[in-house]
């Protein structure tokens, strides 16, 4: 049965669409240049955070659906709640990639070449992330929406993780220290990790 969604309600509904349609198209873009860049390059922080960057893809296309579904007077609360522990798993998997490529490197001493594309991107990233995870924070309180809180922190550690890939990169571009790369990537697991569990609690899917 469809349910009536008020004028203030459908507005804040609408915004959170904007903004995940915002989110899904500068992953597809961050993600691309830092995947492509990084096997370029050999960078693994590259790579995982290009990774990362999909996997968020996954999960605002997971939050547009039950955004979309609510406005058409829907309950997508169930779905939700499987879709976040796939994504969990996945944040997992990928964790446990970055884990051992990055030691693998360290023992075997692999230098990155560098990368002017990676610093570009993550630069950028450092820009759009906080202003994005801010517009989503402010829709969210509109909502009462846990899930789009949760999101919104899935954003803002995209931007955590843009300040360890660039510190790495950086590193290595005007210091040649080629293990700044492997140590960055390595950095990135805990976070990772935290974003992953808190998805298989299905904290981003508590929905109201």
């Amino acid at each position: 049965m469809a349910v009536e969604i008020d004028a203030s309600r459908e507005g804040h509904l609408s915004r959170g669409i904007v903004l995940e349609y915002l989110t899904i198209g500068w992953n597809v873009i961050e993600g691309t240049v830092a995947v492509i860049s990084g096997a370029v390059s050999g960078s693994i922080a590259l790579v995982g955070f290009g990774v990362d960057s999909f996997i968020e893809t996954s999960s605002g296309l997971i939050l547009l659906w039950r955004l979309r579904a609510e406005r058409s007077g829907h309950d997508a609360e169930r779905a939700e709640r499987i879709a976040s522990k796939l994504v969990g798993v996945s944040f997992m998997l990928l964790a446990a990639y970055i884990g051992a490529d990055s030691l693998l490197k360290l023992l075997h001493q692999q230098r990155p070449d560098q990368s002017l594309p990676g610093i570009v991107i993550a630069i950028l990233s450092l820009i759009i992330m906080p202003w994005l995870a801010f517009q989503k924070r402010k829709t969210a309180s509109g909502l009462n929406s846990v899930a789009l809180h949760a999101d919104s922190r899935q954003t803002s550690i995209c931007a955590y993780l843009s300040v360890i890939l660039l510190g790495g990169l950086l590193l290595n571009a005007f210091f040649d220290w080629w293990w700044a790369d492997p140590i960055a990537a390595r950095a990135m697991v805990p976070i990772i990790v935290k974003e992953g569990q808190e998805a298989l609690r299905g904290k981003a899917c508590k929905c109201h």
